[in-house]
């Protein structure tokens, strides 16, 4: 049997038993940060899971997502590239992270926090910068399950991920349509009828595929957005 080294030893269960001993790192993961990846749909961490590490993404998209007792799922949040997600107030993660797509992060030990914002002032710039954009989204995203509509969410949602993903307006979207509704509230069938509506509408080209998106009319979007 393989000894574990003991970096590995601190890892949490679900990324020992995806990586297993042999791929984790041999030096400290604070070092100063290590890279990890994950295939489409495997975890990075689970609800209840110790939270010791926080993550960067470097490439790829991550879901934040909680089980309701009756089975549903909602997903809080996606992380797309730079963003930094995993850190918690408390001892533990209240959510659970998965890979939408394949993914690549860097992970760092959140007890080093301290020192690594010491050691890297630019690292400390980011964090701040991607917890204080995380918290914008979250509150954006309580007004948009409370008191928008179908047509709302989503024209909400298209500007949002276009702001972060593209700089003309073009974009993939790495979620598939079941994911955009657990995290809209919405059901998939709601999410592809008003998706085509907006397209029919002139206000965005999908192709036949439903994953790229192009942003026609952006103030006709936004206008939709407040309707």
């Amino acid at each position: 049997m393989q000894a574990i080294s003991p970096a590995a030893r601190h890892f949490p269960p679900a990324i020992l038993a995806l990586h297993g001993p042999a791929a984790m790192p041999r030096r400290p993961v604070a070092e100063p940060g290590v890279r990890l990846r994950f295939a489409k749909g495997e975890g990075i961490y689970a609800e209840g899971d110790d939270a010791e590490y926080f993550y960067k993404v470097v490439s790829g998209t991550v879901r934040i997502c909680k089980v309701l007792h009756d089975g549903r799922r909602q997903i809080e949040a996606f992380h797309l590239a730079r963003d930094i997600f995993g850190l918690e107030r408390g001892a533990t993660h209240r959510f659970t992270a998965e890979a939408v797509d394949d993914l690549v992060v860097l992970a760092f030990r959140a007890r080093t926090l301290e020192d690594l914002l010491r050691d890297d002032p630019d690292l400390g710039g980011e964090l701040m910068a991607s917890v204080l954009a995380s918290l914008d989204r979250a509150r954006d995203h309580l007004v948009l399950l409370g008191r928008k509509s179908a047509r709302e969410k989503i024209a909400t949602f298209l500007l949002n991920i276009a702001e972060r993903l593209s700089s003309d307006g073009s974009f993939e979207l790495p979620m598939q349509r079941g994911d955009i509704a657990d995290h809209l509230g919405l059901t998939i069938e709601t999410v592809s009828r008003t998706l085509t509506r907006m397209a029919r509408d002139g206000l965005i080209g999908l192709q036949a595929c439903g994953r790229a998106v192009e942003i026609l009319d952006r103030d006709g979007l936004a206008a939709a957005d407040a309707d």
